[in-house]
């Protein structure tokens, strides 16, 4: 009985386990029924391609140079004789002087080689072709030649070298325009494509993806970056979406070797568009400008003035009698706002600046003393003395420079005031300690410290031995024609 109760459990135990195995299993497979897989794949760009390639063109320049005599200078073996007959001496078989016209038959002043090449596209039926203006700057001759083996000569109808933007014509009808998309609604990781001729191989279709947008470079634009593969000769070729609109103008290269190592830069369309509209109207570009110097706003900064955010656009000089001081702009303003539209970082001002006509009136905000001030500027067309170091030195500024940010001051000769355009402030004669570290220096001026105006040495002092040695302090510096706030730790 005991043997026979023991297999009874045993097998009991083992149907049981199946049992479970066979819902295990069931359960399994219903998980891997109902839960779905992510399939990436790759776009197709032979729609794209087919339907743009055709709008794309390469760009070929020459350029005229002079002929060098294969003398050499200073060989002519006539050169005595003009001396004593006058430059007008002609020897037997010259037709005349050095730079004079050639007869028939001699051989020419000038000669026509190649510059180099580029790419461009169609923007209109009747032959207008956007391309960059470093293609076609210096050329003497300009062709155009499209992928059915056309070629036109073609003429700059206007160029600008700060945005790199250059319109062309060529003498034809009925062409077809590549379509023009938007800029402002690109996306990080969104793929595109370039079409060029890079090395001169033309109509070569690279793709890739938008690695970043609104990458600033410096330059007046803020360019749109990508892993597209481009190469010298892709200049001045489209940056198209999957939709075959035209994004961007293909512009520039970081590369170490001259060749493409992942990254680069085209300039927006939404930009290049507007100044197009310039250059067909204008043959140039009009820029607005308000006549002050900037500078990023540094997280530290923004803290020690109160603002929510590193943002903004910092003063850094007002230039005398410009738009902006007459609209009561101050160094160490910070700009926000240009009429209506935010400055998220310091480079979006030019831009926006820059696109507004002149002897327009806009609104501007700035942050002033921990609180938004409006200002109305007459925006004008687009077109440093150096602070005196004082030599006072000896114990009273030793002295002085015990204060709690280690400063030691005079009052402001007037002379520097007039010639600087600033209206108060004292000249620091003596920088230890914490002001050293800061980067403060004998000859700065000190115009704020955090939201109080500097006025005299008497009210700086009474100013910094009020200041909370706990918290930073952010001094307002002006040096050799430039205004930055400086964050300096006070000792105790």
């Amino acid at each position: 009985m005991r043997t026979t109760s023991v297999e009874g459990r045993v097998k009991r135990f083992f149907a049981g386990a199946m049992a479970a195995c066979v819902l295990a299993g069931a359960a399994v497979s219903v998980q891997a029924q109902t839960t779905p897989v992510t399939t990436l794949t790759v776009p197709d760009f032979t729609e794209v391609v087919a339907q743009s390639e055709g709008s794309v063109v390469n760009i070929r320049t020459t350029e005229s140079i002079p002929v060098r005599s294969q003398m050499g200078p200073g060989t002519d073996p006539y050169e005595l004789f003009r001396w004593f007959f006058g430059p007008d001496f002609a020897p037997p078989g010259r037709g005349g002087p050095p730079g004079a016209p050639a007869p028939d038959g001699a051989q020419p002043q000038e000669r026509t080689v190649p510059r180099g090449v580029g790419s461009g596209f169609i923007i209109s039926e009747d032959g207008y072709i956007l391309t960059n203006t470093h293609v076609v700057a210096g050329a003497s001759d300009i062709h155009v030649t499209f992928t059915d083996g056309q070629e036109y000569e073609a003429e700059v109808i206007g160029t600008d070298a700060r945005t790199d933007v250059a319109l062309i014509k060529i003498d034809a009808k009925n062409l077809k325009p590549l379509p023009i998309g938007t800029s402002n609604t690109l996306k990080k990781g969104q793929w595109v494509l370039a079409i060029g001729s890079p090395f001169g191989l033309e109509s070569t279709v690279t793709s890739g993806i938008v690695s970043a947008i609104n990458r600033d470079t410096g330059d007046y634009l803020p360019f749109i970056q990508t892993d597209v593969a481009v190469n010298p000769g892709n200049s001045g070729g489209p940056l198209l979406n999957l939709g075959g609109e035209v994004v961007g103008i293909n512009s520039q290269i970081v590369s170490r070797s001259g060749g493409f190592m992942g990254i680069s830069l085209a300039i927006p369309i939404d930009e290049a568009m507007r100044v197009v509209e310039q250059l067909k109207e204008h043959g140039k570009v009009t820029r607005g400008r308000i006549g002050v110097q900037i500078g990023p706003v540094s997280e530290e900064v923004a803290k020690a003035i109160g603002l929510d955010s590193a943002k903004g656009a910092m003063v850094s000089h007002v230039q005398r009698g410009g738009p902006a001081d007459k609209a009561g702009v101050q160094a160490g303003d910070v700009i926000t706002d240009f009429n209506g539209e935010p400055i998220l970082q310091w480079s979006d001002l030019p831009r926006i600046v820059g696109g507004t006509k002149p002897d327009t009136r806009a609104t501007m905000k700035v942050w002033r003393k921990g609180k938004e001030v409006s200002l109305r500027v007459r925006v004008g067309e687009f077109e440093t003395d150096d602070a005196a170091t004082p030599s006072e030195s000896g114990s009273q500024a030793e002295e002085m420079a015990t204060n709690a940010l280690g400063l030691g001051v005079q009052p402001v000769p007037a002379e520097i005031l007039e010639s600087e355009n600033l209206k108060q402030g004292v000249m620091v004669t003596a920088a230890k300690g914490p002001a050293a570290m800061a980067g403060i220096a004998p000859g700065d001026i000190i115009l704020t410290v955090n939201e109080t105006d500097i006025t005299n040495p008497e009210q700086f002092a009474k100013t910094v031995a009020g200041l909370d040695t706990s918290e930073t302090a952010a001094l307002l510096v002006y040096r050799e024609g430039q205004t930055q706030w400086v964050v300096v730790t006070p000792t105790k």
